[in-house]
């Protein structure tokens, strides 16, 4: 029993960007990793797929949504720049394999937060866009092991 902690794909660069940073979008290596994310995520059979509002969130889940047939539904708990907590309830509430999209705030913040609470970490930490976070839970429902995925690679057929 898991959940699919993504971090968005690689989006062009904030600093260029001239809209609203909820606006911009995956460059085309964010494209190229979000794609090959949905490849090796649809093996483990995605239930639901919730993603930040912000473009990148949801465009990193888009080919995993085509894919799997699933719907991408917005969930504010994990826009960047909220707190913690809420991701905490949001984790306890969802069903297993759920894939979850969110920022390089909120996942460390998230994963630190388990780990203080005894969720023991079994690789290295990944923060990179397009890292996945493994959450294993258990019979009870407690959020027991977390092992990050690192980016997928071009042509990677890794599990």
């Amino acid at each position: 029993m898991a959940i699919y902690f993504v971090r968005h794909a690689k989006a062009g660069e904030r600093r260029v960007w001239t809209g609203e940073d909820i606006d911009r979008p995956l460059s085309k290596t964010g494209w190229t990793q979000s794609h090959a994310l949905a490849k090796r995520l649809l093996k483990h059979e995605p239930s639901i797929l919730l993603s930040s509002p912000y473009v990148r969130c949801v465009q990193t889940l888009e080919p995993l949504a085509e894919l799997s047939g699933l719907e991408v539904k917005i969930e504010p708990r994990i826009c960047e720049y909220e707190p913690f907590e809420p991701v905490l309830d949001l984790l306890a509430e969802v069903p297993d394999h759920a894939v979850l999209c969110s920022h390089g705030d909120i996942i460390p913040a998230t994963i630190a937060a388990l780990e203080r609470r005894g969720m023991e970490i079994t690789s290295q930490a990944d923060w990179r866009k397009a890292s996945v976070w493994v959450i294993k839970r258990s019979q009870r429902g407690h959020l027991s092991k977390a092992k990050a995925w690192p980016p997928p690679k071009r042509g990677s057929k890794k599990d």
